[in-house]
């Protein structure tokens, strides 16, 4: 057993909640609204804002999941999530001496990468992106991975699941597509998201730096096709030479190899899961 504090506790850390409760684990979560917490998990109120806030977190924390978002898509909302709550955080835990966790996972996303041209992408592969919201995750990465405490970065692609269904939305309002040129997008279903932190929290020696996405990387085309004949809707398609600002191939083996075994392997699995 083990005492586990969810920074950021939402969409995927309430799920991890459960898990990790149903484990026999002591969970608590951290965020600004706690009413939204399920009696599963105790509640820490605090406010990324706000490092004096963070002194609710209870003295003796095994494990800790930073798994925050933004409140906006703009540079200054990223920093306050993604580097200066968890420097504030993380000052609060490395001043605990002996009683410092023993691992963090940092939850931070696939766009660190700038690839354009379809590439195969791995953990090893640079991470160069040319927006801000990559730059900050990294230089979030950089933190997380530079403090005192053992760190592991799981990058996950796009998120969708239960309540996140704008694709499926788009789809069923009569969106059409871009078929050429090809861009491929990389997705992981929230279950699966919640499920790969629980197994990164247990491995025995992990590796610093996973990519957190299913196993088929797939044109955004391809996936809007397969989900308008689910809703027997029609599709349009066209071309349209668009600047393309990310396109790459996300590969999942080293999670594979590690010992996590999917929930919803491809989109297929999950979308369909979604659908009923």
């Amino acid at each position: 057993m083990a005492t586990v504090l969810i920074a950021g506790c939402g969409y995927v850390g309430t799920v991890l909640g459960r898990l990790l409760h149903l484990n026999g684990d002591v969970v608590f979560g951290l965020r600004r609204n706690i009413s939204r917490l399920p009696s599963f998990v105790h509640p820490l109120r605090a406010d990324l804002a706000v490092s004096s806030s963070y002194q609710v977190i209870p003295a003796e924390v095994d494990e800790v999941v930073y798994t925050v978002s933004a409140d906006a898509f703009s540079p200054e909302s990223y920093r306050r999530a993604y580097i200066e709550g968890l420097v504030s955080l993380l000052s609060v835990l490395e001043s605990r001496g002996d009683q410092k966790p023993r691992r963090l996972v940092y939850v931070s996303s696939t766009s660190v990468y700038g690839q354009t041209g379809g590439e195969l992408v791995d953990e090893t592969s640079p991470t160069e992106s040319s927006h801000f919201s990559g730059r900050v995750v990294l230089e979030g990465e950089r933190q997380a991975l530079g403090s005192s405490i053992p760190t592991v970065v799981v990058r996950f692609g796009g998120i969708y699941g239960p309540e996140r269904t704008r694709l499926i939305d788009q789809v069923r309002q009569g969106a059409g597509c871009v078929s050429r040129p090809i861009r491929y997008t990389n997705r992981i279903h929230r279950d699966d998201c919640a499920g790969v932190l629980a197994h990164l929290l247990r491995l025995k020696s992990p590796r610093p730096v996973y990519l957190g996405v299913d196993d088929e990387p797939a044109p955004r085309c391809e996936v809007m096709r397969w989900l308008a004949g689910q809703l027997g809707v029609p599709l349009d398609e066209y071309v349209d030479a668009i600047s393309i600002r990310s396109n790459k191939r996300c590969s999942n083996h080293r999670l594979r190899t590690s010992g996590y075994q999917f929930v919803y392997p491809t989109y297929r699995d999950g979308y369909g899961a979604i659908l009923g």
